[in-house]
């Protein structure tokens, strides 16, 4: 295959190596169906409860308190899905205007369905305010939404703020964190967050697999029926090998997390300064600082995003217009029209996200085709 300088790690990440070994013997091996009583389904109960609690360790979380999923949309759905159908007298839900389209749209929906929906917008920078949030009301809310980081603009929020509020409030607090993750030292405890979403592949683990946190005593319905998987919250043959790959790769991207945080943030300011400066129309959306290590969302003025896309791509440098689940639409980003920007800046602009594997050469080379085509576009 051609090789690439991968620049959009927050659409997925590669496999590591050693997730697949973990996983390969709960593929071959231990291919057992968990819920079987015979020996070979009790090896595979045994691995898939090691992945739980590797999980629950990590994330500071009992046991019990961490689902299986199929990855990160699966996640959100059942989180405000299961808390509208759980809700009781309540029945309002707040939601950022920049969610993730997993959260946005399924919150739309049980609008339709009748609920009261509030959304709260960020600042010009990306960050969202809490007292916007309190300023909705939290008294009547069944469940409050604030994901942890943006995937388009990297921008992270104040989550530990908002879910201390909510808790005062008596209101039921979700966070996507799918983003933040493999990047950040997340802990459900010092966050106080009642429910938190990630999925497996945003750091070296395998797609199809993620994580809905569920703290001890939050009233939620089951979206997937036809069986008792999960503690009856999510039927379904357990993906066992997922599971482990998960555990693995989330072990596996704790390991030095302050030393690569720390290479990748200059790493990405690198990369941010000379393209601005080689391009000459380049320009940062989002908050400096309170980002992501990896991400520099870029608009070019005056440069058509899609075809800088497809140019970076023939030269051998991927990244995206914004976010994954957005590919394939000429619609301009809504998540860059909350924070000011007109349609054609928003159809101006590329999202680079950068991983710790990511070298000084390799940066270098790819600011010079990011120039090189600019140039060229101009013209």
């Amino acid at each position: 295959m051609k090789d690439y300088i991968y620049l959009d790690n927050a659409s997925t990440t590669p496999l590591d190596g050693r997730v697949l070994d973990a996983m390969t013997p709960y593929l071959t091996t231990y291919y057992g169906n968990a819920n079987s009583v015979h020996g070979v389904g009790r090896q595979a109960v045994k691995g898939l409860d090691e992945a739980r609690q590797t999980v629950a360790d990590i994330i500071g979380a009992n046991f019990n308190e961490v689902y299986f999923t199929s990855g990160g949309s699966e996640s959100n759905n059942l989180a405000i899905r299961g808390s509208y159908f759980s809700r009781g007298d309540k029945n309002k839900l707040i939601v950022s205007s920049i969610e993730h389209p997993s959260v946005l749209q399924t919150a739309k929906h049980i609008e339709s369905l009748g609920a009261l929906l509030e959304c709260v917008s960020p600042s010009g920078s990306g960050i969202l305010s809490v007292s916007d949030y309190l300023d909705k009301g939290l008294s009547d809310v069944f469940l409050v939404c604030m994901m942890t980081a943006n995937n388009e603009i990297g921008t992270l929020q104040p989550v530990k703020e908002l879910a201390k509020a909510c808790k005062t409030a008596g209101a039921t607090f979700f966070t996507d964190a799918v983003q933040a993750i493999g990047a950040c030292d997340i802990n459900v405890k010092d966050l106080g967050v009642d429910m938190l979403s990630f999925s497996a592949h945003k750091f070296g683990g395998p797609k199809g697999v993620g994580v809905l946190y569920i703290k001890n005593g939050t009233k939620i319905s089951p979206q997937i029926s036809g069986g008792h998987q999960e503690r009856a919250k999510r039927g379904g043959t357990s993906n066992v090998a997922g599971a482990v790959g998960l555990a693995t790769a989330l072990k596996l991207s704790r390991e030095n997390l302050d030393k690569k945080a720390k290479y990748l943030t200059e790493l990405r300011n690198y990369f941010i300064d000379k393209v601005i400066k080689s391009t000459g129309v380049a320009t940062l959306n989002g908050d400096r600082d309170l980002r992501l290590s990896g991400n520099a969302n870029l608009t070019f003025s005056g440069i058509d995003g899609e075809a800088l896309l497809y140019a970076l791509d023939i030269k051998g440098v991927c990244a995206s217009l914004g976010s994954a689940c957005s590919s394939g639409t000429i619609e301009p980003s809504y998540v860059l029209k909350e924070i000011g920007l007109s349609d054609k800046d928003a159809k101006s602009t590329v999202r680079f996200t950068l991983s710790s594997a990511n070298t000084y050469e390799e940066i270098d080379r790819a600011i010079e085709i990011i120039s090189e085509c600019v140039k060229s576009l101009k013209k």
